[in-house]
């Protein structure tokens, strides 16, 4: 029975790592995966889903104006495809969750999507609020603040290693710009 998953995490707790081994173990098995990655996020180049241990694979780019539903579709019609990876899914619009949502119900598909549950300002994404909303399984990935308690935040960082406290809510960057922390350091140096 298809299902729609989320594997949600605060920064570096290698989100985009399972990912890749999980269409990997799909591939090995012969089977066919479709991996999206968001358009906005070319760090690692353009259509790239790459962790930070060096794995990395192709991706399809979505962006706001993606149909997913439609896509899918495509793909699936062209051949079967037997699992549907989302990668930064936090950047999914809530239209583009219920799509996924139909892809499960209707195609039969199981999509596995990953991504960051908050924002710098310990807001969610939209994205990730739907994804939390709607999902089948909820999965979370831990990693670990610098005191070594669990990180369930992200902390953006400016060019002197300052708090950012406000600002837009997408500026997307990696270990240069932003650090998980708990709770408690998140919020001595965010909310405080």
């Amino acid at each position: 029975m298809a299902q729609l998953y989320f594997y949600y995490s605060a920064m570096n707790a290698g989100k985009s790592t399972s990912l890749l081994q999980s269409a990997y173990n799909y591939k090995e098995r012969g089977m066919h995966v479709a991996l999206f990655t968001a358009a906005l996020d070319d760090r690692f180049g353009t259509g790239v889903v790459a962790s930070r241990i060096g794995l990395q694979a192709e991706a399809e780019l979505f962006s706001q104006n993606t149909h997913l539903l439609e896509r899918i579709n495509q793909l699936n019609r062209l051949q079967r495809v037997d699992c549907v990876f989302i990668d930064e899914a936090q950047f999914l619009t809530k239209e583009q969750v219920r799509q996924l949502t139909f892809v499960v119900d209707e195609l039969k598909v199981p999509v596995l999507a990953y991504g960051l549950r908050t924002d710098f300002a310990g807001e969610t994404f939209e994205g990730s609020h739907y994804l939390l909303a709607w999902a089948d399984k909820l999965v979370e990935l831990k990693t670990v603040c610098h005191c070594g308690r669990k990180a369930n935040f992200v902390v953006r960082m400016d060019e002197q290693g300052r708090a950012v406290k406000q600002g837009a809510q997408v500026d997307v960057g990696g270990n240069d710009k932003y650090v998980s922390m708990c709770r408690t350091h998140f919020s001595k140096l965010v909310w405080e």
